[in-house]
């Protein structure tokens, strides 16, 4: 067998390589993504424990977001810091870590992904990509004769296209996200607002359960902006916005309707107990003093219609529609109110 015959890649090989990457290309689901990974890894590596831990980049942590093996159970709800560990260090250094006796790694007895009387030998890639590392690929105690450099070569293989796929799954969930949210406040848009309630509407209508909405103005809120100028507008829309989320239930979904108005959506919430939350969340919002970056301190008044379905129709249209009317029937009635069916 000549050198070059020698040096060529399996078929076999190939083609598993061309399996990962149509695989981890054909979903932006970051769940599925995750799951891809982890059944390559298996069908390549024969080991004890497979893990994947993903960086928590605000608290500098990796969370084992998937596992197969023997432990798989015990390691939901754990955390390791970055810098402490296999993992951590992985993670800290941006370098793959092997660990053929793990019996004289310090890093391991750190691990808390693992048995550390039962680890032998670790294998720990970092899943990296153009901004950054993404997370840690972790193999416990695989087959000696799979520690090779053809095999390691294989898992930087897998682990680059992983972190490509998780770049990408990332990019399209923030996309995405934009496309449904307002850019002053961060809740929802009305766009999205349509969408969740025609879905509410079929599930609650399917179930027969009720859904309800509260159609929230701001009162004199043009003063504000006449006042103070819109950069200061814009402040208070925004705090006014952290705040219903504050006071809203559970869930409940906050969405921006547009200018100075808001709509609470409340799911398996009939009229009378919205028209009661909506009642309490306002008399919260109107004691509430927001604090502005420049010093100035302010409060708002709100006037509030609440309309439910099935009771005021069965469409999109018909229940904001009612809670809109009611609303300014609010409005020309002494305003800072609320009012139902």
């Amino acid at each position: 067998m000549t050198k070059k015959t020698a040096n060529r890649i399996p078929l076999d090989d190939l083609l598993v390589f061309h399996q990962v990457a149509r695989s981890l290309t054909s979903s932006f689901d970051l769940d599925t993504i995750l799951r891809t990974i982890m059944e390559h890894m298996e069908r390549f590596v024969e080991a004890e424990l497979w893990t994947l831990l993903m960086l928590d980049e605000e608290r500098q942590e990796l969370y084992y977001a998937i596992a197969a093996g023997r432990e798989e159970v015990s390691l939901r709800g754990l955390r390791v810091k970055v810098g402490e560990g296999v993992a951590g260090w992985v993670v800290e250094h941006g370098e793959t870590l092997l660990v053929p006796e793990a019996q004289n790694d310090p890093r391991v007895k750190q691990e808390s992904g693992a048995n550390h009387n039962t680890v032998r030998s670790v294998i720990a890639l970092p899943l990296r990509g153009r901004k950054g590392t993404h997370g840690v690929i972790e193999i416990f105690n695989p087959r000696a004769d799979q520690l090779t450099d053809y095999t390691i070569a294989f898992l930087h293989i897998l682990a680059d296209h992983a972190a490509i796929a998780i770049e990408n799954a990332r990019d399209v969930a923030r996309i995405q996200q934009l496309t449904i949210t307002d850019d002053c406040t961060k809740l929802y848009n009305v766009r999205h607002l349509y969408e969740v309630l025609g879905r509410e509407m079929e599930r609650c209508g399917r179930l027969e359960l009720p859904v309800s909405l509260a159609f929230l103005d701001l009162d004199h809120f043009k003063l504000v902006n006449d006042e103070h100028g819109h950069l200061v507008g814009s402040e208070l829309l925004a705090r006014v916005g952290e705040r219903l989320q504050e006071l809203s239930g559970k869930h409940d979904w906050c969405f921006r309707y547009g200018g100075d108005e808001f709509v609470i959506l409340m799911p398996e919430t009939g009229a009378a107990a919205a028209l009661t939350q909506a009642t309490a969340l306002l008399s919260a919002l109107m004691v509430t003093e927001f604090q502005m970056k420049n010093g100035l301190k302010l409060r708002v008044k709100a006037s509030v219609g609440v309309a439910a379905a099935p009771n005021d129709g069965l469409t999109v249209h018909a229940v904001i529609g009612a809670a809109d009317i009611r609303m300014y029937w609010v409005k020309g009635n002494g305003r800072g109110a609320v009012k139902g069916a």
